[in-house]
This record gives structure tokens, C-alpha cells and sequence, in this order.
């Protein structure tokens, strides 16, 4: 297995220091817009691993929007696999060159949608997703995969719901998907600042388009941004946190394979982020159209959503300054094996101070880009096999967690999931 790594950012950069310890694949080109910053990438591994760790990676400038750069570099460095972690913007270009150049196909979040033009907060337009599953023949007949939204969430959340509908429900209900922390970021002087621990780019892009739910008797349908708030219990000392309805994958990936009577996706802003979310809304900050904007050298044009993202600090950074934990999991009520009734989180968590000391990388990113590696090595195994556009769920979720969960010494990942009853009687 080749690996073209598109993207050193944050969740990149993460990709990078967890596979520099798995020796599944040959050889991993880790490649940017800003070579520097992909050359920092493996100078972490040189330093924390050796030369003949780092000898298994080398840089490469590309740009992600030019499909015919991520196709000319796919086949310069016979990639197998062409790994997307850069921003949801730039799915089309490199889900498009990966095929052109005869490659398998992994991202953690799916083409853009867009609102329905008249009536955005009840019916759906272009979905999450509904580029890429367009062209599902095209892969198959290929003969080659697309693993989309195969992140954290989507990605972990998915497997888990696999898991669910496979091993522990006779019926569901719903397959919620719940995310929550405790992470809080200061400043130099101790003070609790704003600082979005994921990319603002696509958290925008979540909060801010009309969140789709999924009910089997209506399908697909929309509701208004931050629409039925609830106070989710999370584990492991996260304690309760306000969740509210946001636009993900999960929602647009779950039915395809699973059978639940309903599915939505809650995340737990707080609300501060909401306000600030709601602001940049008010103000148009939130635009991706380009507007244009005078300068000392002269009119220039740029997307208000990319000014936020410039003035913001950088998710990757935040690690030193942040505290806490992030949690990430599916929460499935329904009736289990005999008929009684069940409500399951099952869930993984990642605790800040854990992956900054192993990784120097914060929580949330690490969490997100671990999920990705996993696959690839099942991949590369064999053991999920497939063709076409498929998303996590389509693939039997045991192996992965068995992997996920395995000490290190026996050649796992070292990392527990949670399997938490919410009802008495099922100890």
C-alpha cells in the first residue's frame, strides 16, 4: 500500500504521527499546499521515531483544487490510496483525481450540500454526499473504493451503529449520534477565550445549513439550525451537555445501510458558540461566495468564511492551551434480543492531556484521524474489501473495533471504546 496524504493540517499532521507507528503500508507521501508545513509533519516522526521510521514518508507540494495536479501526482507517486484531509471545499477535485489516477479513496467528510432553494428548513436540496454517491457507478466500475466519511464522526460513530444493528438490536428506534466535551482553551494570561477546536471552516458549513434528519415514513427533511435542544449525559466525567441539531453525515450515511426508524445527528455546542455561530450568520461572515474588498494594493476578492478562518487560531495549535476531553458516540434505543426494550451509547473518548504527550497533537483532531488509519489497515489486510462508494457502515464493524481496541503490544491501537447501558437490566 502507497498512501498520498492530502493535507498536513492539523488532522494530517495526526494522520502522519499515528500510522509512523503501524507498518501496514510501504510508503506514505504526505502532501500540501505549503510544503514547510508537510516537512514539519515528518520531522516530528525523525525525532520521536528515527531515520528509518521517517524513510517511509516524503513530501510533495499539490493543490487540492487543480484535479489534474491530485492525478498527476497520485500516478507520479503510484498511490494506492489516496487519503483527503483537507477541507470538505476541495472533496470534488480530489475524490475526482484519485479515480482518474487508479486509486482507492478515503476522506472524513463528504461534498458540500445546498439548501433547498425555497424552503431550507423542511425539505432538502443537494445533500451531504449526493456528488459522490452520484458517481458510486463510476468507482465500481473501476473497480476501485471510495471510503467516504470514514473520520470520527462520521467515521467511528458509523461503525459503532454497524455494530449496533448487527450484534446488540432486534429493532431501532433511532441511531443518535451525540458529540460532547468538556474542552475548554485559554489564553497566555489563564483567561477562557473562543478558540473552535475543529476547523471553523466546516464548522460553519455543520451549525449553519439547515440540520437533515431522517425518519423512515418521510425520508430526508430539514429542520432550523440548532433545532431540538437536549441535555445529553456524556461518560467519563464530561457530565451533562446541551446538544442541538446540526447538518452531518451520519445522517446522510446510516439509512443507506441500516435499518432504524429514525436518525439524527446532535452536537454539543454551548451557548457561546451558538451566539458567535449566529453572529457570523447576522453579518454574512459565514459567505463563501467571494466578495470584493478594497486593499492599499488594490481591490481583491475573498470569502468572508476564509477571513474567520485566517483571524481564528489554528485547530492544530491549540493543544498546549487546551484542557479536557472530547467525546464521540452513537446513542441507539430500540428493542434487543427478546423484545425488551434497550438505549446503548456506545462511545470513545480522548482525553487532551493523553494525546498532546503522545502525539503533540490536540484531542479532537487526533480522535478524528486516528479512525481513518484503522481502516486503512484493514484495507490493506484485506479485510474490508469492496468497490464503488460505500461509507463505514457498510463494512462489518468487528474487525475494526477488535483492532481499535487491542493492546499495542498485540498489535492493536490501545484504544477502548464504551459500551454504556442506559437502562436497567442489561449488566
Amino acid at each position: 500500500m502507497k498512501i498520498l496524504l492530502v493535507g498536513a493540517g492539523g488532522v494530517g499532521n495526526a494522520i502522519a504521527k499515528i500510522a509512523a507507528r503501524r507498518t501496514f503500508y510501504e510508503h506514505i507521501v504526505v502532501s500540501d499546499y505549503d510544503p514547510e508545513r508537510a516537512a514539519g509533519t515528518i520531522d516530528w516522526i525523525r525525532r520521536r521515531h528515527g531515520d528509518e521510521v521517517a524513510s517511509r514518508f516524503s513530501i510533495a507540494r499539490i493543490d487540492a483544487g487543480d484535479v489534474d495536479a491530485v492525478t498527476a501526482l497520485a500516478r507520479e507517486v503510484g498511490a494506492t490510496h489516496v487519503m483527503n484531509a483537507v477541507e470538505p471545499k476541495f472533496v470534488p477535485t480530489v475524490f475526482a483525481g484519485a479515480l482518474a489516477a487508479g486509486a482507492d479513496y478515503l476522506d472524513m467528510a463528504m461534498s458540500l450540500s445546498e439548501p433547498h432553494p425555497t424552503d431550507p428548513h423542511r425539505q432538502t436540496g443537494v445533500k451531504l454526499g449526493d456528488d459522490q454517491f452520484a458517481q458510486a457507478s463510476d468507482w465500481e466500475r473501476a473497480g476501485r473504493l471510495a471510503l467516504v466519511g470514514m473520520g470520527v464522526e462520521p467515521g467511528l460513530s458509523d461503525v459503532f451503529a454497524r455494530y449496533a444493528a448487527d450484534h446488540l438490536f432486534d429493532e431501532i428506534d433511532e441511531l443518535g449520534t451525540r458529540d460532547g466535551a468538556n474542552l475548554v482553551v485559554r489564553d497566555e494570561a489563564g483567561h477562557e477565550v473562543f478558540a473552535p477546536s475543529f476547523s471553523i471552516w466546516t464548522t460553519i458549513e455543520e451549525c449553519l445549513n439547515p440540520p437533515v434528519v431522517y425518519e423512515k415514513d418521510r425520508g430526508w427533511h430539514t429542520t432550523a439550525p440548532f433545532s431540538e435542544p437536549e441535555i445529553f449525559e456524556f461518560p467519563e466525567g464530561i457530565g451533562p451537555v446541551q446538544c442541538v441539531n446540526v447538518e452531518h453525515e451520519e445522517v446522510l450515511l446510516m439509512p443507506r445501510w441500516l435499518n432504524a426508524r429514525r436518525v439524527t445527528f446532535k452536537y454539543g455546542l454551548g451557548e457561546e458558540f451558538i451566539g458567535v455561530l449566529k453572529t457570523l450568520h447576522l453579518l454574512g461572515l459565514d459567505r463563501v461566495e467571494p466578495v470584493r474588498v478594497r486593499s492599499p494594493a488594490g481591490p481583491v476578492e475573498v470569502a468572508p468564511r476564509d477571513v474567520v478562518a485566517a483571524v481564528l487560531p489554528d485547530p492544530a495549535s491549540l493543544g498546549p492551551r487546551m484542557t479536557g476531553k472530547t467525546c464521540a458516540g452513537v446513542w441507539v434505543t430500540g428493542a434487543g434480543p427478546g423484545g425488551r426494550r434497550r438505549e446503548v451509547y456506545l462511545y470513545h473518548v480522548s482525553d487532551n492531556e493523553w494525546t498532546m504527550a503522545e502525539y503533540e497533537a490536540q484531542c479532537v483532531v487526533w480522535q478524528t484521524a486516528l479512525n481513518p488509519v484503522i481502516a486503512l489497515e484493514l484495507l490493506a489486510r484485506g479485510t474490508w474489501v469492496g468497490a464503488g462508494v460505500r461509507g463505514p457502515e457498510g463494512f462489518d464493524a468487528v474487525p475494526f473495533l477488535e483492532l481499535m481496541r487491542a493492546p499495542v503490544a498485540d498489535g492493536g491501537y490501545g484504544q477502548a471504546w464504551g459500551l454504556d447501558e442506559r437502562l436497567p437490566g442489561w449488566d
